[in-house]
């Protein structure tokens, strides 16, 4: 993105190694990544992405989102809760998602169990917010290479979610759910899309 002819900066990462990331990733870093989500639809939808990104790049699953948002019925977590051996088998099929059964059965776990924590907190927004009391823990990182992979926060969540049954949701994915809703932002101090 440019603004007033010239290029704003980014998180380093953006660029590492002299090589730009692909145009939807950059899209996702400038308008997306660390900013606060509180839609529930889109706090499952992440949540499920998240998972499905296990032992994959993250660039992927952007490759293959508009696919998964089809596939899944939009991310409607009373829908995907619903899903039966039927659905389960007509997902595997699918080429344009990752046809991973663990992580497939996973989602409709966690659709499952997010609506039962919909039910306890009124809104999964309250609950994975309440965390950090509302507010988004900014690490004010100078340099991408500072950015962890899991901190103490996303140990406990983890933690917490797997108490509940969800799945795929080890201290790792955790911390990259976190950025991804604006729970955690690691942009870095110099980039432009803070």
């Amino acid at each position: 993105m440019e603004e007033s002819g010239r290029e704003e900066k980014r998180c380093g990462f953006c660029s590492c190694g002299g090589r730009a990331l692909p145009e939807r990733a950059l899209r996702y870093h400038d308008e997306r990544w660390c900013k606060p989500e509180h839609r529930e639809r889109e706090l499952f939808a992440m949540l499920v992405l998240e998972g499905m990104q296990a032992g994959v790049s993250w660039n992927l699953i952007l490759n293959k989102e508009e696919n998964f948002r089809a596939a899944f019925d939009g991310f409607e977590p009373a829908v995907v809760a619903g899903y039966g051996g039927e659905k389960i088998q007509a997902l595997l099929q699918d080429a344009g998602i990752i046809r991973n059964r663990a992580k497939i059965e996973g989602a409709v776990a966690n659709a499952r169990a997010f609506l039962a924590v919909q039910e306890e907190f009124g809104s999964f927004d309250s609950f994975i917010w309440s965390f950090t009391g509302g507010k988004t823990i900014d690490h004010r990182l100078s340099d991408w290479r500072e950015m962890p992979a899991k901190d103490a926060l996303s140990e406990r969540v983890s933690g917490e979610l797997k108490r509940r049954g969800f799945k795929f949701v080890g201290a790792t994915i955790v911390y990259s759910y976190l950025q991804s809703i604006g729970v955690i932002n690691d942009h870095t101090t110099d980039c432009a899309f803070r």
